[in-house]
């Protein structure tokens, strides 16, 4: 038994021989009779006998499988690189067809020919990634053998993510079902989620905007301590992220905004990961989950109270349990041993990532009148018929902030809604909701007047004038 001969051996090989000579091993160590060993190890004598032959005579190397002998018969090396060309070209033939029409070309290049099985072998011999890159083009070859580098932050807050996903879940609003999208901004380096939000309409850049503004700015929840401004903004090619004003408030606010290859998912894995994570774990809890795009359960939630779910899972389990591939919680790991993360000046500033644009209005004598609402305040008083600009909250329109020539002049409040929290959906909504009761009230007294009066009979439509035939041609004769 020789090294060399071992290591000419595959592991399969090698996996082979080792079980074989477990066979011979009590009659070559313990002096059993080689019927009674190959009647225990349930093998043919005869087989126990030529393995015991081998062995003795090539040691170890002899109870590897025997490979098959070449015949003496080689294809012609020009000819296995036609079958390997035509293997490769696109669209990928059938090895029915390389077989006949290599067939034809051995013939009159005076080759042996060969057939289907070898064909096949020489083709299934080729490298997967290059039929890969030859079939399926550079994307498939990329996504599926380029090797991939998985970079992690250092620190908390030096890079974030921000991406969208539509929820496998439908909410009830204005009693209709409608299937929300969800907002992240993840931290690279700890995983931890510092804000999202939760919309019914397609992603955009004011959807980017409320989420960031939450993830910046600090909490009212003591569970909930992630905040400041990161160093990079790692996001993909949308529109709401390629937008002028987030690129000027990148600039405001000193942060570098960084974007993924154009259709390569790798990069933003991880959030990726947490998008599968509340779909599969919390949303599967609530009713209205979707499976194959069917609710499994009724839905009864509004988009308020699943906001609350993903907030209390969030501040309550992802952020305190171990993250496997961190070996820590989010949470610890954003604390890491205490540091005080970047701010900006003032609220008034970050507020710039709120709206994407300005939504200007005319100070009355009674406020200012926006979506239903009437806002006051004292300052006001100076500018009565006066044109200025408000900034809000779409998910809490109770208060606006109202600037005059590019400057801040108060936060005006809806005085019949003090302490109340109102969303814009929920003014649209009712809007929606009063608009149908009205168009119900008049469809019914409709239905009345049709009760107890008579159609009016239906006019006959006027005769068409009858159209006159077409005269024919006057025909010649040559006899004319």
């Amino acid at each position: 038994m020789t090294a060399a001969g071992l290591t000419g051996l595959t592991d399969a090989d090698r996996r082979q021989a080792m079980s074989r000579f477990e066979v011979l091993r009590p009659h070559l160590d313990d002096e059993v009779p080689l019927p009674r060993a190959a009647v225990q190890a349930n093998v043919p004598l005869r087989t126990a006998q030529r393995w015991l032959h081998r062995y003795r005579t090539s040691g170890l190397v002899g109870l590897a499988p025997a490979r098959r002998r070449s015949t003496g018969r080689r294809t012609h090396p020009d000819l296995v690189k036609l079958i390997e060309g035509m293997a490769l070209r696109r669209p990928r033939p059938s090895l029915a067809s390389i077989t006949r029409r290599t067939a034809r070309v051995a013939v009159e290049q005076g080759w042996d020919p060969v057939s289907y099985s070898t064909v096949r072998s020489i083709v299934t011999a080729l490298d997967p990634a290059m039929l890969t890159l030859a079939h399926d083009g550079a994307v498939a070859f990329r996504d599926t053998y380029e090797l991939v580098y998985r970079r992690r932050a250092d620190r908390p807050n030096t890079m974030w993510q921000v991406d969208h996903t539509q929820l496998d879940i439908f909410v009830l609003e204005a009693g209709a079902m409608r299937r929300p999208w969800l907002t992240v901004v993840l931290d690279d380096c700890s995983r931890a989620v510092p804000g999202y939000t939760v919309n019914l309409g397609a992603p955009s850049a004011l959807n980017t905007s409320l989420a960031l503004r939450q993830a910046i700015w600090t909490k009212s929840d003591p569970a909930w301590p992630l905040c400041g401004l990161p160093e990079i903004l790692y996001v993909d090619h949308g529109s709401d992220f390629t937008s002028d004003h987030l690129t000027q408030v990148a600039a405001d606010l000193k942060f570098q905004i960084v974007h993924s290859t154009v259709a390569r998912p790798q990069g933003r894995g991880k959030i990726e990961r947490f998008f599968g994570t509340i779909n599969t774990e919390l949303l599967t809890e609530l009713p209205g989950h979707l499976i194959r795009g069917k609710p499994v359960t009724a839905p009864t939630l509004s988009l308020r109270q699943l906001d609350e779910a993903i907030g209390r899972f969030l501040t309550t389990t992802y952020h305190r349990r171990i993250h496997s591939e961190i070996g820590d919680t989010p949470q610890q790991v954003w604390v890491a041993e205490g540091w005080l993360p970047r701010m900006p000046d003032s609220l008034e500033q970050l507020d710039l990532l709120l709206v994407q644009v300005a939504t200007p209005r005319v100070v009355h004598r009674d406020g200012i009148h926006f979506q239903g609402l009437r806002y006051l305040h004292p300052t006001l008083a100076a500018y009565v018929r006066e044109s200025v600009t408000i900034r809000y909250d779409p998910r809490d329109i109770t208060e606006i902030r109202v600037f005059h020539k590019n400057r801040f002049l108060c936060k005006a409040v809806s005085p019949d809604h003090t302490g109340d929290t109102i969303g814009l959906k929920d003014i649209q909504a009712a809007r929606r909701a009063y608009r149908r009761r009205v168009r119900a009230q008049i469809n019914e007294r409709i239905t009345v007047v049709t009760d107890y009066l008579p159609a009016p009979p239906r006019q006959p439509s006027p005769a068409k004038p009858p159209v006159p035939a077409p005269t024919p041609p006057l025909r010649a004769y040559q006899e004319e």
